[in-house]
Order: C-alpha cells, then sequence, then structure tokens
C-alpha cells in the first residue's frame, strides 16, 4: 500500500503559443471522478470558442484511476501525451484540460504531442507539487498558558503540524510517522511537564512539503 503520493499544489492556468496555436492549461487537484468532470466542463464554459479542450486525470494514492480525451484532435495527440505527462510526473488526484485555439497553422501529429506535452509540463512547473503522506495524526490538547511555546516548538521540530483550534483551550493536530509514535509522546510530555493530553485520530493523508 502506498504511504506517499504527489499532486498539484493547488489550481492554475497557464499558456503557450506554438506556430500561432494557444494552448491553456488547467490545472487542479481533485479527488474523484466527479471533481474531475466539473474542472473539465468549467473549462469549456470559460472558453467556448475554443476549437479543443482536451483532457487526463489521475486518481488515487496509487494512480489506478486514469482517463484521457483528444477531444476531436486526431488520436493519440493530445489525450495521451498529456497524460503521460503526470504519469512522468509522478502526479495523481490531478485533473489537467488544455485549451488550444488553432492559429491556422496545421502542426502534424507530431507537432501536437509535443504542444499538448509541453503545455501540461509547463503549467506543472509553473503551479507546482505538493507530495501527500499517510500519518498517524494525533490531537493534542493543552491550556493556554503553554500553548504559545508548543505551536512554536512544533513548527520547529521533526513533528507535522496540520491544524490547530483555540477553543477553551488549544488543540494541535499533529501528523506521525509510523515510528514517531513514542519518542513524539516523550518530547511532548518533557516540553510541557507531562500537561498536555495527546489523542490518537487514526491516519489519515496530510500535505507535508511543495516541492
Amino acid at each position: 500500500m502506498a504511504d506517499r503520493y504527489l499532486t498539484v499544489a493547488g489550481a492554475g492556468v497557464h499558456e503557450i503559443e506554438i506556430r500561432r496555436s494557444r494552448f491553456l492549461c488547467a490545472l487542479a487537484p481533485v479527488t474523484s471522478e466527479e471533481a474531475a468532470r466539473e474542472v473539465i466542463a468549467a473549462r469549456k464554459k470559460a472558453d467556448p470558442a475554443a476549437r479543443h479542450h482536451c483532457h487526463a486525470f489521475v486518481l488515487g494514492a496509487d494512480g489506478r484511476a486514469q482517463r484521457s480525451s483528444d477531444d476531436g484532435e486526431p488520436a493519440g495527440t493530445a489525450g495521451t501525451p498529456m497524460l503521460e505527462v503526470l504519469r512522468r510526473r509522478e502526479l495523481t488526484d490531478t485533473v489537467a484540460v488544455v485549451t488550444r485555439y488553432f492559429g491556422g497553422v496545421l502542426l502534424g501529429a507530431g507537432g501536437l504531442i509535443r504542444a499538448y506535452g509541453q503545455a501540461v509540463a509547463e503549467a506543472v512547473d509553473v503551479v507546482g507539487v505538493r507530495e501527500y503522506r499517510r500519518l498517524r495524526l494525533v490531537e493534542v490538547v493543552v491550556d493556554y498558558d503553554r500553548a504559545g511555546r508548543l505551536e512554536n516548538d512544533l513548527r520547529s521540530s521533526p513533528y507535522l503540524l496540520h491544524a490547530t483550534r483555540f477553543e477553551d483551550v488549544a488543540h494541535f493536530d499533529v501528523g506521525l510517522a509510523p515510528d514517531q509514535g513514542n519518542a513524539f509522546r516523550s518530547w511532548l510530555a518533557d516540553l510541557t511537564g507531562g500537561e498536555a493530553l495527546a489523542e490518537d485520530v487514526g491516519e489519515t493523508w496530510l500535505p507535508t512539503t511543495r516541492i
């Protein structure tokens, strides 16, 4: 079972021009085929005058679900090279939609394959990539008088501070690798004089770093 995966860091659109044809690549993180289809539909609505809205998406931590469409371009010249870029970059839970405005110059099959692949590759470079890891989520509860120091120390620690909430007491959601549990509890007890409470919430996927 995978314990990490990569996806795009956020939604964005990047445009390139090749021999007077404009290629606008929209990228977005998605977690279901329905969400991917919604992004595709939104791009078609945003650029109704474009001749083609080709797409590719990969879903699931293992990248098992993969779909692509040439949307009227010659078979294999758009969706397949777009999908190949996502695979090569090891991206999943990602949808790419390339909208093409024809510039009057035929690119040929090879030219189209290169153009659609380049559009996605450059868009990924612009938007960026984020890593997700399967971690053990622990909720830490502590009084306000210790919250400030604990938050600062968590941010500089090897443990992942995922979220904070301040209610009647301070709550910190912390992500731990499988081998960090005992060390974290000892570290927490030493830092707070044993006053912080830590409850195991269960495993979940958490964003770790932007690449």
